[in-house]
């Protein structure tokens, strides 16, 4: 399986001419498929994508991993680029999505349900495990033991009495099986990252996790790239995602940036960025 990420608030540096910004898109190549999970915030994805001799038309199949614009505000491009694969995304309302802080900032933060809604016979909306290319699933039981990130708190989601703190019931994740073991593909883990790999045990127990990929959510407030935890609570988990992954941790996006020096702290070589134009095969 080989991972090449498209999308991520830093690039490679190396990479020259790839454009990074504010979202999360990795294009993941397993067994004869290929699967673009998730778009980033604009078409700069499939931009990035081009330069590095990569096709969006011959994509197989695209998840979205939640409702938010940083990992699916390319899906115009994307439904404009590859006119034969299906989206999913977990079966959940559609709906106004907002970033709420400071008493003034009122900000969207959802998908362009317009998009979506022009483009419906496009879209898999997924309420139970499913496999969209062989040895790829994804999981939509995620459970509640460990706590989400506190960042949450300024996220909301608009209902029929107004605005409530999102519950990410829209949230999924995703796992490519290879060989005796399994990656997990996280997006945001707004559900929280230990509730997200204990989902894969779950689902596929006795399988040891090789790798893990996304971000963690542990930012606070992205402009003052503060932490909505404290060092403890995230050396904390740093330490059980040790004790549940046997091989590298590819993060990056919403983990942050004070949150990473402190997890590779206690994680080591086993932690790894993952920037726009990285590649990697396990």
């Amino acid at each position: 399986m080989r991972v090449t990420s498209l999308i991520e608030n830093s690039r490679l540096e190396t990479a020259e001419g790839l454009v990074p910004e504010f979202g999360l898109s990795m294009l993941v190549e397993h067994g004869g498929s290929t699967v673009l999970f998730d778009m980033g915030s604009s078409s700069a994805f499939a931009e990035n994508a081009g330069r590095l001799g990569m096709d969006i038309s011959t994509v197989d199949a695209a998840v979205v991993s939640h409702q938010h614009f940083d990992h699916g505000g390319g899906l115009a491009c994307f439904l404009t680029a590859n006119i034969r694969a299906k989206v999913y995304l977990r079966d959940a309302p559609l709906a106004d999505r907002r970033f709420k802080a400071l008493a003034v900032i009122d900000r969207p933060i959802g998908l362009d349900l317009e998009v979506v809604e022009r483009h419906r016979d496009r879209f898999e909306f997924v309420s139970d495990r499913a496999e969209i290319a062989p040895g790829v699933f994804l999981l939509t039981a995620i459970g509640s033991a460990h706590q989400r990130p506190r960042g949450n708190r300024k996220l909301y989601v608009r209902r029929d009495t107004g605005f409530v703190r999102d519950p990410f019931d829209h949230e999924l994740l995703m796992v490519v099986r290879e060989g005796d073991g399994m990656a997990v593909f996280t997006g945001c883990s707004h559900s929280g990252v230990l509730n997200l790999i204990d989902a894969a045990i779950e689902a596929f127990p006795e399988t040891p996790i090789r790798a893990v990929f996304g971000g963690f959510h542990l930012i606070g407030l992205p402009f003052y790239n503060s932490m909505a935890a404290s060092r403890r609570e995230v050396e904390d988990l740093g330490r059980e995602i040790l004790e549940r992954v046997s091989g590298p941790v590819f993060t990056g996006h919403c983990t942050g940036k004070k949150a990473y020096p402190i997890l590779e702290d206690v994680m080591g070589e086993r932690l790894r960025a993952f920037p726009t134009g990285a590649r990697t095969e396990v």
